[in-house]
């Protein structure tokens, strides 16, 4: 979602170039921190103490977080002001099945349309993902690997990028980044990355059945991966 142009003369927009350019790095590092965990739920976001983390003055990080807000990572309360975005396990299941739902479809789509190129894309990403540790080294053992968030999502983008629906695109994506967070909070709390061993696996065959053009194991694949993972999530719960 892009911010909001201003209106006004030239000379407005001259002087607001740089604000919006400082609100677009406000927007990067801090839904950066709250996808990782790095800022937790209902944390209050006070302005001068985030413009101080982030060295960023005031107003664009006004801007940021009221961007952040529209996207449901950040929340604005009447006369309290900013906070890191609960969460419920309620909350996510109910993405979780909405994310069934809207992927498999995308899936599905992309599938019929998706052409050599795309099947290439897709083999070079699971390759990069396979490649990467979700762990830093050893004296680092509780720290989560950024690059391995990356390489993730670029897979699983990809596995819909051919679904011929940029809003569809657009509603997966969000829901991508709300399940990161659930993800990499629930690591942070736990301190067990390594609870989901099948996963590799689960995307090794996933790539195998979108390759052979099986669309309804693609999608049964890609919810039960999904499920999977509410699972462990689920499980400190229980």
């Amino acid at each position: 979602m892009n911010a909001p142009e201003r209106s006004g003369d030239g000379m407005t927009e001259q002087i607001s170039d740089m604000p919006r350019s400082l609100s677009e790095q406000a927007y990067d590092v801090i839904r950066r921190d709250i996808l990782l965990g790095f800022l937790m739920p209902e944390e209050k976001l006070r302005i001068e103490t985030v413009s101080e983390r982030y060295g960023i003055g005031a107003v664009p990080v006004r801007e940021a977080l009221n961007r952040l807000s529209a996207e449901g990572l950040v929340q604005r309360q009447n006369q309290r002001g900013f906070f890191v975005a609960p969460l419920e396990i309620d909350d996510l299941e109910e993405l979780v099945k909405t994310r069934i739902q809207l992927e498999t479809l995308a899936l599905r789509e992309s599938i019929a349309c998706g052409g050599e190129d795309w099947e290439e894309d897709l083999v070079l990403a699971f390759h990069r993902l396979a490649r990467t540790s979700r762990l830093l080294p050893p004296e680092a053992a509780h720290e989560k690997s950024e690059e391995w968030d990356i390489r993730h999502n670029e897979f699983h983008r990809l596995l819909i990028s051919r679904c011929g629906s940029r809003w569809l695109q657009g509603f997966c994506a969000t829901m991508m980044d709300q399940a990161v967070r659930y993800r990499n909070i629930s690591m942070n709390i736990n301190a067990s990355p390594a609870r989901r061993e099948g996963a590799p696996a689960e995307h090794q065959a996933i790539l195998d059945a979108v390759l052979a053009r099986d669309a309804d194991l693609a999608c049964t694949l890609l919810a039960d991966h999904y499920n999977g993972t509410l699972a462990a999530l689920r499980a400190p719960e229980n």
